[in-house]
């Protein structure tokens, strides 16, 4: 039954391969890198035939819509397939300035991870970061407030009097014409 199983899923990942992953109609083609991208990763999508200098390409398996941008007709843009995106095809509408390019792209299970497995919500051990005993003691320590206190405020209302006096007497003495 083992060998049965891995038999099937290297044809099903060589056909994944080796096929084209996005086609488009209107005369545009679309190119996705990689070809059969896993939840939760990276891939660039090229579509040529687009008369603008931007595109934006738009599905169900990315987070958020890729912004293309490029010139002579060549359009390029970043995106992330949504990590809890189920394997499967899934379509790609690409918005020109002069047309709709649609294509299809088909994600993977990623290799190892099972495809209905949920991915933990917090770390499952804590990371042994350094910082030995001023991190533990600093971090259980009471926040003060930091800034101006009362003795700033009289510190600055004194300077603030010695400096008006200053101004005061100096501009007596220019008065009388001693200064």
């Amino acid at each position: 039954m083992g060998s049965a199983r891995l038999t099937l899923c290297t044809a099903v990942l060589a056909v994944a391969a080796f096929a084209p992953v996005a086609q488009a109609a209107d005369g545009g083609s679309v190119s996705v890198t990689p070809s059969s991208p896993a939840a939760g990763a990276d891939l660039t999508l090229r579509v040529t035939g687009c008369a603008g200098k931007t595109a934006t390409a738009a599905s169900a398996a990315f987070v958020a819509d890729a912004r293309l941008t490029g010139v002579d007709g060549s359009l390029t843009g970043e995106t992330r397939v949504r990590s809890s995106a189920e394997p499967g095809p899934y379509d790609v509408q690409i918005t020109c300035a002069d047309f709709q390019v649609k294509g299809r792209i088909t994600v993977v299970t990623a290799q190892g991870v099972a495809a209905h497995a949920p991915a933990p919500a917090t770390p499952a051990a804590p990371v042994n970061a350094g910082g030995g005993w001023t991190a533990t003691h600093l971090s259980a320590m009471e926040p003060h407030p930091t800034g101006p206190g009362i003795g700033h405020a009289v510190t600055g209302l004194v300077l603030a009097g010695v400096a008006a006096v200053a101004v005061v007497l100096r501009r007596s003495r220019r008065s009388r014409g001693t200064g």
